[in-house]
């Protein structure tokens, strides 16, 4: 298949752009910007998109088989002083569908979008949390375009540990690599109370492409590897780097890691196994991509 990648030049969508070209498709990044020349996504042809914009083209997007979408908007996209509840409807509740909209003119007949577990995994959070509210909305609105000739699959995924060469370092995997290192001595050594699920890029790279092959129509699919406390998670990390030391756990919030559960809320649920051997993704891969990461960024 012929299929871009929407956000192809971000860790998700960079990483499912190199799992799909091993598995024999014609990758296309689609971004703002070219990928970084020093990662391997600047191989592949880029085509110069911003999926929220006006400008946007049926003919931009014609002679794509699939479109992969990696571009859903988060709190990290979110700059100061923003109306939040403005920002989240503008780009996820609009702008998203519409450019479906426009892939469906396009003549794309399949694409998957990635979500987020937010709304399937704690949907209560939804009613005051515009931020799951517009990415559930968003999910909601995409399907409503599902037909015969254009198939719409959601993957919803959990925390993402994983990392693509050349990319820049992701804040959260550098900064607990160095507070596990104990270079950062101002922050007490401790985790909070509370967890939450975790899925390895790899994994997730896998569901992407077993929802493109075979994902049913119209599904939103929950997804995701493995549940852990954030004691738990902390320490692979230490280990990792040889710090095999008892860390405390306070009920009180920690800057390097939290959810919109809250201090000492849980994230936990068993993705479906069905579901996980339809789509043909890894579990049990956590330990192995934490390895990854902290070796890379060390």
């Amino acid at each position: 298949m012929k299929i871009l990648i929407v956000g192809g030049s971000g860790l998700i969508g960079g990483h499912a752009a190199l799992h799909l070209s091993l598995l024999g498709h014609h990758v296309t990044i689609g971004s703002r910007s070219a990928p970084s020349a020093e990662s391997p996504m600047s191989m592949y042809p880029h085509l110069r998109v911003d999926f929220a914009s006006p400008d946007v083209k049926k003919s931009d997007l014609e002679g794509f088989d699939a479109i992969v979408f990696a571009a859903g908007k988060d709190p990290r996209d979110l700059e100061k002083d923003t109306d939040a509840d403005a920002f989240w409807n503008k780009m996820n509740v609009e702008a998203t569908p519409r450019f479906f909209d426009i892939a469906k003119q396009a003549g794309v007949s399949r694409v998957v979008n990635v979500g987020t577990f937010y709304p399937w995994v704690m949907p209560h959070l939804m009613d005051s949390n515009a931020y799951i509210r517009s990415r559930f909305l968003a999910d909601q609105n995409i399907h409503t375009l599902n037909s015969s000739k254009f198939s719409v699959v959601s993957v919803n995924p959990p925390f993402i540990i994983g990392y693509v060469r050349g990319l820049a370092s992701r804040g959260s995997f550098v900064n607990i690599i160095r507070y596990a290192r104990g270079l950062t001595p101002e922050y007490d050594v401790y985790a909070p109370a509370g967890g939450a699920h975790f899925m390895s890029t790899q994994s997730l790279s896998e569901a992407i492409a077993g929802a493109l092959l075979r994902g049913e129509a119209g599904k939103s699919y929950l997804i995701g590897d493995q549940d852990y406390s954030f004691h738990d998670y902390f320490q692979l990390y230490f280990r990792a780097v040889g710090r095999d030391i008892e860390i405390p756990v306070l009920e009180k919030s920690h800057r390097l890691m939290g959810s919109f559960a809250g201090v000492g809320g849980t994230l936990y649920y068993d993705p479906d196994p069905q579901e996980a051997e339809l789509l043909g993704y890894r579990r049990n891969d956590i330990v192995r991509a934490v390895g990854e990461v902290t070796q890379q960024y060390m």
